[in-house]
């Protein structure tokens, strides 16, 4: 991405003439937060990118694209677009998840496909629950992952799914220290 996560979001926000202080009020998230995130201190949990994004009245992509014109995209295999890294937790620096778009500059786009890579450090969150409006869709394609989904605990093999009400608290994980790849697809009305 040629511009920063951070700087898109501000630029729509002041565009919007909306506050920090709206923004914080809206999200539950506070105004401190909002201003490291915009001022790319730290890299924002997912959860946390879809909050300000409904916020702010747009889709995740405003956020994840360079631009947006296309009606039609294709993705080749080497091709993968790097989007953003996202933390699982606030306490650490790296990105616990990267996440490939495979909708890159897809237009008026309602489902936003990746593929993920969790990094093997992400074990050590899966006490860190998120939740936000939508629904996601997993497919395992390397490795083993864990899901935390309300109280309920589940551990999914390669070549298996899993797709879920995402308002419900969850998190995604990887096991055995090891990273996965999984093609995610989240959804959000």
């Amino acid at each position: 991405m040629n511009q920063p996560i951070g700087e898109k979001i501000k630029l729509y926000r002041v565009s919007k003439d909306i506050t920090v202080e709206q923004v914080a009020e809206i999200t539950g998230l506070s105004k401190d937060l909002i201003n490291k995130i915009e001022e790319n201190k730290i890299i924002p949990m997912l959860s946390y990118l879809i909050k300000i994004a409904r916020s702010l009245g747009t889709r995740l992509g405003t956020f994840l694209d360079d631009n947006n014109e296309c009606s039609c995209v294709l993705t080749r295999a080497d091709n993968a677009v790097e989007s953003v890294r996202y933390l699982t937790s606030e306490k650490t620096c790296a990105g616990s998840l990267i996440f490939n778009s495979l909708g890159h500059n897809k237009k008026d786009r309602n489902m936003e496909p990746f593929l993920v890579t969790l990094k093997k450090d992400s074990i050590n969150e899966k006490d860190n629950m998120s939740s936000h409006e939508g629904e996601e869709f997993i497919y395992v394609l390397k490795g083993k992952i864990g899901v935390k989904y309300g109280k309920d605990y589940y551990e999914i093999n390669k070549g298996d799914s899993i797709y879920y009400d995402s308002a419900v608290m969850h998190n995604v994980h990887s096991l055995n220290n090891e990273e996965a790849d999984i093609l995610a697809v989240i959804y959000m009305p």
